[in-house]
């Protein structure tokens, strides 16, 4: 298991960076992608740009979970949902801690599609991942989803689930849900946010 990054260069302008890094000193880009906000300007070339560059990284030692989760947000830009989910559970099989890539893996489960549209099996694998990311770090963002999929999938189709997305809703206001992360999450999802959420 590899959490560590080995040395990259900028994957933007390709100038040597110290492993202590968090942006290339020249461009200014962030050298590892963390988050989807990093890549929310990012024009689709620079993003083929930053996944070849990891490849590349990857190939060196094909362990590295950070990576692995790097090219997932970029292929989540990118709308390559297939792809981005085999990043995703790549980074967690290197890294089993790591909530965000369960969370990301279960976004990507939907396809940039509504929940209702999913079938069943994929469904259960998202509340899977949803489950699994809340086990190892409760977020009110994860409560958050979990309470749009027992909405869009199983109210709107009269499925009884308990507890009900409202009892879920709840439980991510009580634990200070943003926003901005509310905002960001249909971003990512590809979706209209629900009225009644």
């Amino acid at each position: 298991m590899s959490t560590q990054v080995r040395d990259l260069k900028c994957p933007n302008c390709g100038a040597p960076q110290l492993p202590s890094n968090s942006k290339c000193q020249f461009c200014k880009q962030p050298i590892i992608i963390t988050t989807f906000t990093s890549v929310m300007d990012m024009p689709a070339p620079m993003l083929n740009k930053y996944v070849r560059s990891y490849s590349e990284s990857l190939k060196d030692d094909p362990n590295q979970s950070k990576i692995h989760f790097s090219i997932g947000i970029c292929y989540v830009k990118l709308k390559i949902y297939d792809k981005a989910l085999l990043s995703f559970e790549r980074a967690f099989e290197e890294n089993f801690d790591d909530s965000e890539a369960y969370f990301y893996a279960a976004i990507c489960v939907l396809g940039g599609k509504k929940a209702f549209l999913a079938l069943r099996p994929g469904i259960d694998k998202v509340i899977e991942y949803i489950n699994a990311a809340n086990s190892i770090e409760p977020k009110a963002i994860y409560y958050y989803f979990l309470a749009y999929i027992k909405y869009d999938y199983f109210h709107r189709k009269s499925f009884l689930i308990s507890p009900d997305y409202k009892e879920t809703l709840l439980q991510a206001k009580g634990m200070g849900l943003s926003p901005f992360d509310v905002q960001q999450l249909f971003a990512v999802l590809n979706v209209e946010k629900p009225e009644c959420l």
